[in-house]
Order: C-alpha cells, then structure tokens, then sequence
C-alpha cells in the first residue's frame, strides 16, 4: 500500500509542483515558463519523498534515492510531454514517470562509509 501512495503523491506533487513553477515563470516571460516549470516539478519531486518518508512510506535513509528517481522521472516526464503537445494523451501519461522513478529509487538507500 505504501508503494502506490508514494507513486500516486509523487505523480501529484511533481505535476502539481511543474504546473505551478510554470505559472509563477511566466512572470519573466515564455522562457521562464520552462523554466519554472522544470524548477517547479524538481521541487515537487522532492517534497514528495519527504512527504513518504514524513509519512513512513519509506525509511529515511531511502529520502535521497527516492527524490533522485522522482526527480529523473520528472525529468523523463518533461521530455516526453514537450514531443506530445499536439496531444493531451502523452503529457498526461508521461506525469506516471514521476511516480515510476520515485518508485524505483525507493528500492535503493544510500549507505554511509
């Protein structure tokens, strides 16, 4: 159960998080709508894997690999969804990459030395 939480939050917080950056970009103009958009998401992934490790969803030497995959799946997310604007279809299914990453880095902790 704790899996799908962290995959539906992280796919919420990460478009959440891109679609508000993009609105608070557009203030400096059509460049800082990617630009926000992309901060904005990053931002997301992370609050994510705090809210699963706030949450216990995860164990807190797992927060960094979890927000590192929510943060390369957005970025995965980001790619795709701008070669399928013309269609609502891959933005919309490309924002489960988030979820996807956060997921996978979840699986991983990081050991100290």
């Amino acid at each position: 159960m704790a899996t799908l939480l962290l995959f539906v939050v992280s796919c919420i917080l990460g478009g959440l998080g891109g679609a508000v950056g993009s609105m608070v970009g557009h203030a400096a103009g059509s460049k800082g709508v990617w630009v926000g958009g992309v901060i904005g998401g990053l931002l997301g992934a992370v609050a994510a894997a705090a809210v699963a490790r706030a949450r216990k969803w995860i164990e807190p030497s797992r927060f960094g690999t979890t927000a590192i995959g929510a943060a390369v799946g957005f970025i995965l997310a980001v790619a795709i969804a701008v070669n399928t604007l013309s269609s609502p279809i891959g933005p919309i299914l490309s924002t489960a990459l988030i979820g996807i990453g956060a997921v996978v880095g979840a699986r991983f902790r990081v050991t100290p030395r």
